[in-house]
């Protein structure tokens, strides 16, 4: 009788043993499905990698267009006689870590945008982008106008960066922007320097843009969602080590 019960508990034991295995090399636990998942979205994109422009695009164009070279590992672009030669991402973003390195060449200027809506009724990318100014402060014309909200680094014509914090035309900088809409916060700091911080949408921005050149403007700013772009401003400019990260 001991014997005969001595094996049903062994059978128990045993059935019991191997559903536990079988259920635990099944399962994931939901501490690892939300590491693997945090994991994921916080890695970079790289957007620009000295090889390729596959993530490219012309603004209002399949492809991308031919002032756009990639020279020694670099995005150079070299302005002809007609402009309007402005990049885009092919992939659009709504909230995001961009981190970009510029070079401009002496006198020059260009361009860093966002939130770029590509339709036919806006000619340049400019007017629905919001833009962080790319700019030689030492010798072009807009360094010395719009209360400093046109110098390098700057939330184009609205909100102004320190000069002191810019390397000069020749030289390289970092410029790394985080737009969060979900916060209604948006960054921007140059070579590892202190932010900026501004509103992306909602009242305080509406008033910002209402006193700005942009304050008639049909399209400017209205889409969260939208198109990474370099600017074409009819001057010499490069760019290296595009990256962006999703929030």
């Amino acid at each position: 009788m001991k014997k005969c019960l001595f094996i049903v508990l062994l059978v128990i034991c045993f059935v019991s043993c191997k559903n536990e295995s079988k259920n635990k090399n099944n399962a994931v636990p939901n501490s690892v499905n939300e590491s693997i998942g945090n994991e994921i979205s916080s890695k970079w994109i790289v957007l620009f990698d000295g090889t390729s422009l596959d993530s490219w695009k012309g603004y209002l164009s399949d492809d991308v267009y031919e002032e756009w070279t990639i020279d020694d590992g670099v995005l150079v672009f070299t302005p002809s006689n007609e402009g309007g030669k402005n990049i885009i991402t092919k992939n659009k973003y709504t909230n995001f870590v961009l981190s970009v390195e510029w070079k401009i060449s002496e006198g020059g200027n260009s361009g860093i945008f966002w939130g770029v809506y590509e339709d036919e009724k806006y000619k340049e990318a400019y007017e629905t982008g919001a833009e962080i100014q790319v700019l030689d402060n030492d010798k072009h014309p807009d360094s010395f106008v719009a209360e400093d909200t046109h110098k390098a680094g700057s939330l184009y014509d609205l909100i102004g960066y320190s000069s002191e914090f810019i390397n000069p035309a020749g030289e390289w900088n970092v410029c790394v922007l985080e737009i969060n809409h979900n916060t209604n916060q948006g960054k921007v700091s140059m070579n590892g320097h202190d932010s900026i911080t501004f509103p992306v949408h909602g009242a305080d921005w509406d008033a910002m843009v209402a006193k700005s050149k942009f304050k008639d403007w049909e399209g400017f700013a209205k889409y969260q969602t939208g198109h990474i772009g370099l600017q074409d401003h009819g001057d010499k400019v490069s760019y290296r080590n595009i990256k962006i990260k999703e929030l």
